[in-house]
């Protein structure tokens, strides 16, 4: 009798051996830790594929704080105070920083955007500038043919030919070359930067000679306002009266409540009434004096500085 031998279990041990393979995790998967099973390898990025941050910043290098642009700056700027200290306007004081005949506590600036503090020391040319906080106020009948400006290209006289005051000694508002009549000067920048602000709605008031009679038709543009000035340019709604007739002419009395440039001789203009002469009578609180000849000036009162103050507060 032959013998019969046992049925061997190595074939099935291959199909399980083949089964528990197929059940290992992809290649690219993280690695099991099981013992025996080979981590995945990790494709590597080329440096040039890397993220520009990480390869351009060291590793232990802090970032600086972004600026907090909620937090205002301080100091004043230095071509500011230049012109608040009486020595000259503010783009003389570029120029004269520009030339380098400005130094900050010894050291030659040529930026006029520096911001200096109380404590600093400002030289022009050598000499120490300090700041005169007192104010100067002047009432002054602006006459025909002078323009309101520090310097003018064309060679034009100017008001400040006609008097002397420091170079920080501002108009309030202008009058045009052709107009007349109050102007307020001042070193003051808050009262001046409240009087001609358009939210402020500071009358003002003036005498305009035109040419022609204004019909009712005209009259009630000029009170309801917007009139083309041109430019595309509307006109505000004005408060006048009609103070006087002539043959070929008449005197209005006009008040407005913002500094636009020539707004009264445009307007006018577009209604077919030339003006032929524009005196501004009042400002504010402010009123130029009974018979104030032409060219004349004076320091204001306390009572007209009172009123002014009142504006601010």
């Amino acid at each position: 009798m032959s013998r019969q031998s046992k049925p061997s279990t190595k074939p099935s041990t291959k199909r399980q051996s083949k089964t528990a393979s197929s059940t290992h995790k992809p290649r690219n998967a993280p690695p099991s830790g099981k013992p025996g099973v080979k981590p995945a390898r990790q494709k590597s990025v080329p440096s040039s594929k890397q993220p520009q941050a990480m390869a351009s910043q060291p590793r232990n290098e802090k970032k600086s704080p972004e600026r907090d642009m909620n937090i205002p700056e301080v100091g004043e700027r230095i071509n500011r105070y230049l012109a608040q200290c009486g020595i000259c306007s503010r783009r003389e004081a570029d120029r004269l920083i520009e030339a380098g005949k400005v130094t900050l506590n010894g050291t030659i600036i040529t930026t006029p955007g520096v911001r200096i503090m109380p404590k600093d020391k400002v030289c022009v040319e050598g000499e120490l500038i300090t700041l005169d906080e007192s104010h100067t106020y002047i009432l002054y009948y602006k006459p025909r043919g002078l323009m309101c400006s520090r310097s003018d290209a064309k060679g034009r006289p100017l008001i400040y030919d006609q008097m002397d005051v420091a170079a920080n000694v501002q108009s309030v508002g202008r009058l045009d070359m052709d107009s007349e009549g109050l102007l307020i000067l001042t070193n003051d920048g808050k009262l001046a930067q409240v009087l001609t602000h358009p939210s402020s709605k500071i009358p003002r008031q003036y005498r305009v000679r035109i040419a022609g009679i204004l019909s009712l038709e005209n009259m009630e543009k000029l009170r309801h306002g917007g009139i083309d000035m041109g430019d595309g340019d509307l006109s505000e709604p004005w408060e006048f009266r009609v103070d006087a007739e002539t043959r070929g002419h008449c005197w209005i009395t006009v008040t407005i409540h913002q500094g636009r440039w020539r707004e009264i001789r445009r307007t006018l203009d577009a209604c077919g009434h030339p003006v032929r002469r524009l005196i501004r009578t009042s400002f504010g609180p402010i009123k130029l004096d009974e018979g104030m000849p032409s060219g004349a000036r004076r320091p204001l009162n306390s009572a007209e500085l009172r009123k002014l103050q009142a504006l601010i507060q």
